[in-house]
């Protein structure tokens, strides 16, 4: 299955792109697409071991299942004030 993955502000710079589609066997989990694009993306290497995402715009853990078509967000540390 093919989920589409967008990377934000510094791991956008890291991978040297906004987005990538990144296949997995079913069934997935966000880990198993991390764990791919890590594996095929150069850069990927870089990310953190556990980012904060966002499945299909909601917040979501690295055990949350993936599915046909899905998109993950790769969300950088954020800070406010």
């Amino acid at each position: 299955m093919t989920v589409r993955v967008l990377l934000f502000a510094l791991y956008a710079d890291l991978l040297g792109q906004a987005a990538v589609e990144v296949g997995v066997p079913a069934p997935a989990t966000v880990a198993d697409v991390l764990r791919e694009l890590r594996r095929r993306v150069p850069g990927g290497n870089r990310l953190p071991d556990r980012p904060l995402v966002a499945l299909n715009q909601v917040h979501a853990r690295l055990d949350s299942p993936v599915g046909e078509g899905d998109e993950l967000a790769v969300l950088p540390p954020m800070a406010g004030g």
